[in-house]
């Protein structure tokens, strides 16, 4: 395989005589069905072999190919590194690392219920089916077609965990939480919500994603956790959490990193979002980042109980004379193809390991996007693996990004727990 980044000139037919590989099947692995390309747009061409082409070196073969210059040479008996144009270059087959993936869907109709289980169950352990809210009286909210989500779930192999959040209409609430983890009665009364739910609605488990927990409550949410553990794992229900990055003690100190890897059975680490909505324009999961949050992690957490959690998105933000005036989500795909509207050419940080462009709109506003791609994606599966990580997870499937189950087809395998 070779993430191709797309020069000014290039066209499908071009790119697929470079790499001799059926242009058919590069349209159906990167989801391009526009003939038009954007320079700096990142494919994915499955080729197994590579024909030296002028201007290449074994380092920039190495880079597109994701395979070390070590094992090129290796695989290939080279002596050295000079290279001839014309000369045909096997790559070795890459060694699937063992993982339990765990990714979010929100259920909607039927159809896209079955669609979703369906096409994703292979590269998933795990769905977390979002979402349940609680109330201060530590009562849970409905889910629409929940029960058809489990089953589509369980058909397929892949173990539904429901996900139980804290949000409210105003946005993930601390205040109701702290209502309910101070009072005795209604923690206990929300444990013994959520297990009824998960026994009676056919759960393998949960995820509890309770955001903006205050420093007062920390002790307090991973007794919680505990004692959520104590009441499903007797019963071979799993407890797991979704937790904020963190690269000190100070960061978000309303979650003990320590003290809740030891209570629940696994965490997913929502790698994303140091740039949103609410914020200024830069990248959304920069790699430099995330390794700092997992050196953190792992000297607290059991490696075997980490989930890297990834987008699939990014935010498309609208400037005005360097002053932010709104932003939005766009998936992998929606951003490429605003690069294409356009006619900008897409960037690349190195440090970041994300793509990214600016643009002027109709009204003569400025917009930068910072977003996913394949190198970006190819990065941080690279990272799960240096890691030795439990797996790797993804908000949300609902978003656009063909690319991404090709990657984690190429790095993983999936280790099933039902």
């Amino acid at each position: 395989m070779f993430i191709y980044t797309v020069k000014s000139g290039d066209s499908l037919f071009s790119i697929a005589s470079k790499f001799q590989f059926p242009l058919d099947k590069i349209r159906d692995v990167n989801g391009v069905f526009d003939p038009s390309l954007v320079p700096g747009q990142a494919l994915i061409i499955p080729a197994t072999f590579y024909i030296v082409q002028p201007g290449n070196s074994l380092y920039t073969i190495s880079q597109m190919s994701l395979v070390q210059m070590d094992t090129l040479r290796k695989a290939n008996g080279l002596q050295s590194d000079v290279l001839s144009v014309g000369m045909k270059l096997n790559l070795p087959v890459r060694p699937k690392y063992p993982e339990e993936g765990l990714s979010y869907f929100i259920p909607a109709t039927p159809e896209q219920i079955e669609m979703t289980t369906r096409a994703f169950s292979p590269y998933n352990a795990y769905f977390g089916i979002f979402e349940y809210h609680i109330t201060e009286e530590g009562n849970l909210s409905t889910l629409n077609n929940d029960e058809l989500a489990v089953r589509a779930s369980r058909k397929h192999r892949v173990a539904p965990l429901a996900t139980i959040t804290n949000l409210t209409p105003e946005g993930f609430s601390p205040n109701v939480t702290r209502q309910v983890l101070n009072s005795p009665e209604l923690r206990n009364r929300l444990i013994n919500n959520i297990y009824n739910l998960v026994k009676t609605k056919n759960y393998a488990g949960v995820n509890i994603d309770f955001e903006q927990i205050r420093a007062g409550e920390r002790d307090l949410y991973t007794g919680f956790l505990r004692l959520l553990n104590d009441r499903l794992n007797p019963e071979g229900f799993l407890t797991s959490v979704a937790l904020h990055v963190k690269k000190s003690d100070s960061d978000y100190p309303g979650y003990d990193y320590g003290g809740i890897g030891a209570v629940v059975d696994f965490v997913f680490i929502m790698a994303y979002d140091w740039h949103e909505t609410h914020s200024g324009p830069g990248p959304v999961a920069p790699i430099d980042e995330i390794r700092k949050t997992l050196d953190y992690a792992v000297q607290r957490i059991p490696r075997n109980k980490i989930i890297l959690g990834v987008p699939r998105y990014g935010y498309d933000w609208t400037m005005d004379n360097g002053t932010v005036l709104r932003a939005k989500a766009v998936s992998v795909t929606s951003a490429t193809e605003t690069a294409m509207k356009y006619e900008v050419p897409i960037q690349y940080s190195i440090q970041y390991q994300q793509p990214y462009f600016s643009y002027w709109d109709e009204n003569g506003k400025r917009h930068f996007v910072w977003f996913e791609d394949a190198r970006a994606r190819a990065a941080k599966f690279q990272t799960v693996v240096d890691y030795r990580l439990r797996g790797v997870g993804a908000w949300q499937l609902g978003l656009n990004f063909p690319q991404s189950v090709f990657l984690v087809e190429h790095f993983f395998y999936q280790k099933r727990v039902l």
